[in-house]
């Protein structure tokens, strides 16, 4: 049991650098709720539903974190700092990272797999900061949901999610990802999609501007090669 725990914290201190040792890392709010969670979860499968919420609650307004008892969660679950809800029927895999302001929203239940109203998180999925990711949805292994993402299809194994609808990147994540990237959100070029296009169209304006002045002073040499002409 303590090593498991030591690995735990262990596993958040590598994708935290904030805190200098274990005893720190145990009053963080994600590790309190989830911790309170586990209890919860096990009062809820046994059909304890009401003693279930209680603990649920307690956890709430100590941590600022809502996990509702249902929701099956792996190992080593890191939400940084609070303000996270995560749904009833929401499943998590390990070592998913959720930072601020997320919600694992739920949606019609007539919309989608029966009783399923939540996402699905696989393995080291990555969450950045208020990112809404709603309805019986599977976020794949390794993928990134960028920061206010707002996410409402299935994500591809490795994709990074960007936008309102979110949309992928196009990015690998092999080319950003060695351990960990943090918030989910890696920055600059090429994260935009569009941005290599927006280059091309910039340097064809510019040729088609060159041209254009060419053709231009072609005519007017033409013009005053026969006005000389004339006279």
């Amino acid at each position: 049991m303590f090593k498991s725990l030591a690995e735990y914290l262990d596993s958040i201190r590598a994708r935290d650098p904030a805190p200098r040792s274990r005893w720190e890392v145990l009053l963080y709010p994600g590790v309190l709720a989830l911790g309170l969670h586990r209890v919860s979860h096990w009062l809820y499968g046994g059909g304890l539903f009401f003693l279930a919420r209680v603990v649920n609650h307690f956890a709430r307004s100590l941590t600022a974190i809502d996990i509702h008892p249902g929701a099956t969660i792996g190992r080593h679950l890191f939400i940084d700092h609070g303000f996270v809800t995560i749904g009833e029927t929401a499943e998590i895999g390990d070592n998913v990272t959720i930072y601020p302001c997320v919600t694992l929203g739920g949606t019609n239940p007539a919309n989608g797999i029966a009783g399923k109203r939540h996402p699905t998180l696989r393995n080291d999925v990555i969450v950045g900061s208020g990112a809404q990711i709603l309805g019986p949805i599977v976020i794949s292994e390794r993928a990134r949901i960028g920061a206010n993402a707002v996410v409402t299809d299935d994500v591809p194994e490795g994709a990074t999610m960007v936008g309102f609808k979110a949309r992928s990147t196009l990015v690998p994540v092999e080319e950003w990802l060695r351990e960990f990237v943090p918030y989910g959100t890696p920055c600059k070029e090429p994260c935009e999609p569009g941005g290599n296009r927006i280059d091309e169209l910039e340097e064809q304006l510019v040729q088609l501007k060159a041209e254009l002045d060419a053709l231009r002073e072609d005519r007017l040499a033409e013009e005053t090669r026969r006005s000389e002409a004339g006279g």
